[in-house]
Parts: C-alpha cells; structure tokens; sequence
C-alpha cells in the first residue's frame, strides 16, 4: 500500500510539472510563457502601428466628352453634351500626427473630389488634402473633426538608419477590411524601378520583397522598433514578390515643402524648413517676410513664440497659432556660435500673389476661368486662365499671345489656381523665360476651331 501511494504521488508531480503548475523544487511555478514567444518582435511593431494605418477612400467626378462636342457646341452652347461619371479609388495611408495628418501615395488621392478615411477605431472621417508632390508621389492630408481629437501617430525613423537584411513590415488597410500585414527583409536601398509616369522622380527607392498588394499602396513600412521607414508605393509587374517603397529620407524631403505656412493657412512666409527634432531653414524666398525680417538659409529653430518646435507639424502649427491673432511671429535661431531674435509678419498670399501680379511678371491680365467666363469663351477647360488684355510691346505679345487664348501650363506644370501660378513665378528671375501651355480658339463660320501650342516669353 505504501508502495502504491508512492507511485501515485509521483504520478500527480510528474503531471503537474508537465502543465507547468507544479514546480519539482517545491515552490510554484512561473506563468506560461507562451505569449510572450508569440508576442514577438513583429508582432509588437504591428500593435504599435497598426491603430495609425487608415484606409483611404475616393470619389472623383469625371466629365466625359462627345467627339461631337466641339461640333455641335456652337449650335447649342458650350455645355451641349456634358455629362460626367464618378469614380472610386481605394489605398491606404498613415497617420503621421495627434491632430489627423496623414501620409498616402498622391496617386491614391489624385483629382479626387471627396476623400474618405475610416480609422482603425472603425470610425469614418472625411479629409481634405493638404498638399501634394507629384515627383515624390506623396501626398499630404487633414482629418476633418467637428471637434479637436487626438489620434494615434506613427513615430519616423532617423532618415539614415536602414539596414540591408533587415526585417521589414509592410501595412495597409486595403478595401476598408481591416488591417492588413506583410513581412520580409529591405533588399536594397538604391533601387530604381521603370514607371509610366515620367514626371515621377524614383531615384533611391527601397526595394522589398514584402508583399503589396494595391489596396496596401500609400500604406507604411516599418522596421522592427515600429518607425515609419517609408510609404508603400508600388509592386513590380515583372517580377515576382518585388515591392517598392519611398524612403523616408524622400518622404522628409517632400514633407518640408508640403508642410510650409503657405500650404497650411495660405500665409506668405517665405521659407522652407525641414528636419525633426532640430528644424533648420533649407531656403529663403527673395522679398518674402521671412527673409525681410533676416532669416537665412542654415539658420536653426531654437522656439517659435519662446516654444520648441519638436517637427515641421509643431513649427507650422505654432506660426499659424500667432498669425490667427494678428500677431507677429518670433523666432529664435541659432547662426553658428550666435542666437538670433527675429520677427516675422506673414501676410495672406491672396494679397501678394494675384491677378495684378500675374499681369506685372507676364505683360498681360488674365482671369481664372470661371463657368461664366468658360461659356462666354465657349470652352470647357476650367484649369486654365483666360487672356482679357495683352500689353502692347511686353514679351507676350512678341510672340502673339491674344486676348481670347487660354494659358493652361507653365514649364510643363497644370495651373489650378491664381496663387499657385503666382508663387511659381516669384521663383523666377527678372528677363528669365518660361514655357507657357496655349489653347487657340478661332472661329470659322458656325464652328470653333481649337489648337494647342507652346510659346516662350520673357518674365518682366
């Protein structure tokens, strides 16, 4: 008998040891360490970001046209024969601030006419774009809040800490059904892949063999310690299991132009900043406020109104913060071994930068395009510019630019509004040429005949 509940004994010990309940010293024994090893490094990078990645939405309304149209247009107004169809577009995109900044592929949100986001919460939002750059493909957008919220950020990685090898994750929110992730290793740095757009700049891409899938397109990639390391961009036709990426060092670079004063709250400031953590001043505009009040290129943002300025997000929203109540701005700034004080006035560029101006560097008055104007042109182009008046002598109409024409592109670029078009020539010299995009229109009996063209003019 003795013998028996020994061996039971020793049975229910040895048990016990194997479910892990029982420790053979005598004292408990520790938790199951199962989720932990689940729990791995991947998988702790995804739980930090995945509450940032969004997907994104799109409606575009597309104005389709009758070869007919110009035809019959005369006899029936410029109108006859428009109709038009929506188009939906799906991607995914990142959120890059608490305030609702988003990074996405501008591809995703291009000419959209609304845009969607639904969170990872399962809410959906409406968001505008706040800028774009169409050479990086990176597109920059703002959540619309009825009232202030603060939402889930990805942190960025230093723009030089990638590594060849290492374990990379590609995420997305593809068609809206949730989170989506991918792994694998970043297999070069410096890739450069063919694509259709030749406008597009892909010098330097990130090269992974992670898979994209395109709804994942605008999404982030992430290393290990869950930082943004690049947008998820595009998936190489030719290849299986290829996908590329911009690098964050391109997506930083796109950021300091994307996220200026101007582009925020339409104030003129007149220089672009960049970096994170320590800001610098990357350029100065001739004439602007920055510049009159003695910024230079190379100078470093200690404060902004006596506040750090942790990223150009902060930057902008302290320069914005002052320029909502009429209030100069001041800066405190770091040249070489010096500090600097100075104060700036920004000023709406609406102001600065319109009709008159445009009529000063080009010799002639234009007018944005308006339905009305449109119909008394007879036309349906409406990202473009009507010619009212050409200076006699001036450049313009050296070269037979006549009221009636439409100027549609500078030096290859769309003109989509009075300001933009401004501040594209303000970075233009005095006597320096520019290549302007015209639509003639010339009447023969009872039909319009139409041509494009391109001339070259002299800025004044």
């Amino acid at each position: 008998m003795k013998r028996n509940w020994i061996k039971i004994c020793s049975v229910v010990v040895f048990c016990g040891w194997l479910a892990g309940g029982i420790d053979v010293s005598g004292s408990p024994a520790p938790v199951s360490q199962s989720d932990n090893v689940r729990r791995d490094a991947v998988v702790l990078a995804v739980e930090k970001v995945m509450p940032a990645v969004v997907n994104i939405s799109t409606e575009t309304v597309v104005q389709r046209r009758n070869p007919f149209d110009d035809l019959w247009r005369d006899f029936f107004g410029p109108y006859y024969g428009r109709n038009s169809e929506v188009r939906y577009s799906l991607g995914s995109g990142v959120i890059i601030d608490e305030e609702g900044y988003i990074l996405t592929n501008l591809h995703v949100v291009q000419q959209a006419t609304r845009i969607w986001v639904s969170l990872a919460d399962g809410r959906k939002l409406e968001a505008e774009t706040v800028s774009d750059l169409r050479h990086s493909d990176v597109a920059l957008l703002k959540l619309k809040t009825e009232k202030e919220e603060r939402f889930t950020a990805v942190a960025f990685a230093q723009e030089d800490d990638l590594l060849l090898g290492e374990t990379v994750i590609a995420l997305g929110n593809p068609f809206g059904l949730g989170g989506s992730v991918t792994r694998g290793i970043l297999s070069s740095k410096n890739r450069r892949p063919p694509v259709e757009n030749e406008e597009m700049d892909v010098q330097d891409w990130l090269q992974i063999d992670a898979a994209i899938n395109p709804g994942n397109s605008g999404g982030p990639l992430i290393n290990l310690a869950g930082e943004l390391i690049g947008l998820n961009v595009a998936v190489y036709s030719k290849g299986d299991g290829i996908g590329f990426a911009i690098p964050i060092r391109a997506v930083s670079e796109a950021l300091s132009l994307m996220l200026t004063p101007e582009s925020v709250g339409n104030l003129w400031f007149g220089a672009v900043m960049e970096g994170r953590g320590e800001l610098s001043i990357k350029s100065v505009d001739i004439g602007s406020p920055a510049e009159i009040a003695g910024i230079q290129p190379g100078d470093i943002i200690e404060t902004i109104n006596n506040s750090p300025a942790k990223n150009l997000i902060e930057a902008n929203r302290l320069i914005l913060k002052a320029s909502e109540k009429s209030r100069p701005v001041n800066f405190s700034l770091k040249r070489g071994e010096a500090t600097k004080k100075v104060v700036v006035t920004l000023v709406p560029e609406s102001e600065y930068f319109n009709e008159e101006y445009l009529q000063k560097r080009l010799g002639m008055k234009l007018e944005k395009l308006t339905p009305e104007i449109a119909e008394t042109l007879g036309v349906q182009m409406m990202d473009a510019f009507g010619v009212m008046e050409v200076q006699s002598g001036s450049s313009a109409d050296k070269v037979g630019i006549r009221p009636g024409m439409l100027i549609y592109g500078m030096d290859g670029e769309a003109l989509s509004d009075t300001v933009k078009f401004a501040r594209a020539l303000h970075k233009k010299t005095k006597d320096q040429k520019v290549r302007l995009s015209v639509r003639i229109q010339r009447r023969t009996g009872n039909f319009i005949e139409s041509r494009n063209a391109e001339v070259e003019i002299t800025l004044q």
